[in-house]
Parts: C-alpha cells; sequence; structure tokens
C-alpha cells in the first residue's frame, strides 16, 4: 500500500464536524513577530502578520492564495506547516490538531504535506547531490526503506518531473532556475504527501519557463490526487491553477470563493481592485479600472475597523468602528469581510 492510499485511508477517521474530503482545517489562525522600534533592545512592538484567518483545503483541490505583496500569505503557508511560530488557532490535519498536538502529529503533518518553496536555487543545499537532495525526506519520514528503494524512487520522480539519471550527480549551481525548481518539486513530491504548499513556485522564473511549471504541477495534480496551497501573486497563474481562491489583506481574509465567483463577480472592493489592476489590451477598460488610491498601511499601525478602509471606495463610519466578520453571501457561498460588499448581479452586470 502506497503512502498516498495510506493517507486517503486514515484521512476516512475524521474530527467531528469535519466533511470527509477535508484534508486540511485552519481556524483563526494568528501569527505575530516581535519586531524593534527604536535604537533600544526593549523598544519591540507586536507585528500581527496573520490576523484570525480561517480555511479549509480539500481532497484533490488546489487553493489560491492572493495578495499584495507583505499581507502575510507566505507567513500564513509557513505557519500551516510548522515553520512559523503560531500565536493562537488551530491546524487540523486529517482529523488531528499539530499546532499545539504532539511531536507525533506534527511529524504526520510534515509527511503528509510538503513545501516548494519561492526561491528555487536558495532552497537547494549547494553541498548535496541532486540525488541526496531528492532523497533526503524518504530518509527522514520513511527510515525503513532500503537504499535500492530509495534510488528507485528517487529516479522514477526525477524521471517524473522532466530530469532523468545523468542529473543525479550534479549539483544545484549546474542547472537553470526552472531546472532548480523541478529538483524542488520533486523532492517535495517523492514521498507522496497528499498536500503540497507552493509559495510562489514561479514567481523568480521566467514567463515561458513559468508556463511549464504551471503545466507540469497541473499535470502531478491530476496523475497523483494532489491537494494544493497555491500562493501567488500573478493572478492569471493563480486563476490557471486554483478551484478556490482566498484573498488576504493586510494579514486579514477579505475574500474567499470560487474560481468563477471571485473572479468574474467580485464582492470585495479590494478584490475588484486587484483585477482592474492587471493590464488588459483594452483601453476604454483601462479608463474604467478602479485603481487602488494611497499606500498599504504599516502592518505595526494597523487602521482601527475594516483594515482596507483607508484605501476603499466605499468606506463609511461603520467600516472604521468595527472590523467585518467574514460571513457567507449570495447562492455561490462565497465568504466576504466587507460592510457593503458588492452583489454578485451588480458585479455580472459591471
Amino acid at each position: 500500500m502506497t503512502n498516498h492510499t495510506k493517507a486517503h485511508t486514515n484521512a476516512q477517521t475524521k474530527a467531528p464536524g469535519m466533511p470527509d474530503d477535508t484534508l486540511l482545517r485552519v481556524r483563526d489562525l494568528a501569527v505575530d513577530f516581535r519586531v524593534a522600534r527604536g535604537p533600544w533592545p526593549w523598544q519591540k512592538s507586536q507585528l500581527h502578520a496573520v490576523n484570525g484567518i480561517s480555511f479549509d483545503v480539500r481532497r484533490g483541490e488546489t487553493l489560491g492564495l492572493v495578495g499584495e505583496s507583505g499581507c502575510g500569505k507566505s507567513t500564513l503557508a509557513r505557519a500551516v506547516i510548522g515553520l512559523s511560530p503560531v500565536a493562537s488557532g488551530s491546524v487540523t490535519w486529517q482529523g488531528e490538531e499539530t499546532v499545539f498536538g504532539t511531536q507525533r502529529r506534527l511529524g504526520a503533518l510534515r509527511r503528509g504535506v510538503q513545501m516548494i518553496f519561492q526561491d528555487p536555487l536558495a532552497s537547494l543545499d549547494p553541498r548535496m547531490s541532486i540525488g541526496e537532495i531528492v532523497a533526503e525526506p524518504l530518509r527522514t519520514h520513511a527510515p525503513h526503506l532500503g537504499r535500492k528503494e530509495i534510488a528507485r524512487r528517487v529516479l522514477t520522480m526525477l524521471e517524473r518531473v522532466g530530469l532523468n539519471a545523468r542529473h543525479l550527480e550534479r549539483r544545484a549551481h549546474e542547472f537553470s532556475g526552472g531546472q532548480c525548481q523541478r529538483v524542488g518539486i520533486a523532492r517535495a513530491l517523492v514521498g507522496e504527501p497528499a498536500l503540497v504548499i507552493c509559495d510562489e513556485p514561479v514567481s523568480a522564473l521566467d514567463v515561458s519557463i513559468q508556463a511549464q511549471i504551471v503545466n507540469l504541477l497541473r499535470d502531478l495534480q491530476r496523475d497523483l490526487a494532489l491537494s494544493l496551497l497555491f500562493v501567488g501573486h500573478d493572478l492569471a497563474v493563480v486563476k490557471t491553477l486554483s478551484h478556490r481562491v482566498m484573498v488576504m489583506y493586510l494579514g486579514r481574509v477579505m475574500e474567499l470563493g470560487t474560481r468563477q465567483a471571485v473572479y468574474d463577480a467580485p464582492a470585495h472592493p479590494y478584490t475588484r481592485a486587484l483585477l482592474d489592476a492587471v493590464p488588459v489590451a483594452d483601453p476604454a477598460r483601462e479608463r474604467h479600472a478602479s485603481l487602488l488610491r494611497g499606500e498599504i498601511p504599516s502592518p505595526l499601525n494597523p487602521p482601527s475597523g475594516c483594515a482596507f478602509r483607508t484605501r476603499c471606495p466605499k468606506a463609511s463610519t461603520q467600516c472604521a468602528a468595527a472590523a467585518p466578520e467574514p460571513a457567507a453571501i449570495g447562492l455561490g457561498g462565497s465568504i466576504v469581510a466587507c460592510w457593503h460588499p458588492r452583489a454578485a448581479d451588480d458585479s455580472i452586470a459591471a
């Protein structure tokens, strides 16, 4: 029985209230950092990088995560897998709490969830050969495997991502950026995880190479029945891969819905502004784009109430008084954190 089969079998034992197809459940997750605000060591402030975010990742789906640089996307992704400290909230993997659970549960999370990093070259150890890099997850999480079986799995996975046996003894500096990212993908998948977190895996690559990596990820997801949490700032790439999309701003969720709902009928003003910022080959549409005004606030001194109100064209006194709670709207079940969400019918008409 492969690890994929075991993971799918174990997933049938769910925590109360968790649907059978939910692999990962995140509830009210918060990540804080203490940062210096002056020349003295005791002059520190609390930075709320991630502020009470909740979402699910279902089996076989891709959840896209978008937002401006510095909004907390990568911090959230790293917190899910235990690479960033969690201040509060819960991460439930296949029905078991992992953040404040036992070391065994954290180990189960890291066997079932792997990560592809943004910088393909920096994420590979320059002292190790490509074969050693790809084999490392198997040596860590499957110590019962023999050397021949590890070598067989490594070669099989390298061939699956477009490399071959000639690359096994080479070092990372001998490869292009696209090849290094293929090695990173092979390393993430060789242990047969159920979920892969992709932290902007194509942002450091040329456009032509980006398309190859995106197509590779899509093919691997289909063939291996993978779930993906895909972090990105390129809305076109996120739209290509994702089934659902979550929009973040200043550490908070602004909107979460299906790809069609978010791209065709965005309910939050911030989502609309993000989509309008994408260049289009239509001067008429370009003139009517609702571009954002002002600068993104400092996360050390966020605005009161709604985090987006200082740049929002619909901001009111209610927005300054209290932060809106994410709530389901419309028939599609999109979740929006806004006091003045745009009706689906209005968005489609516009």
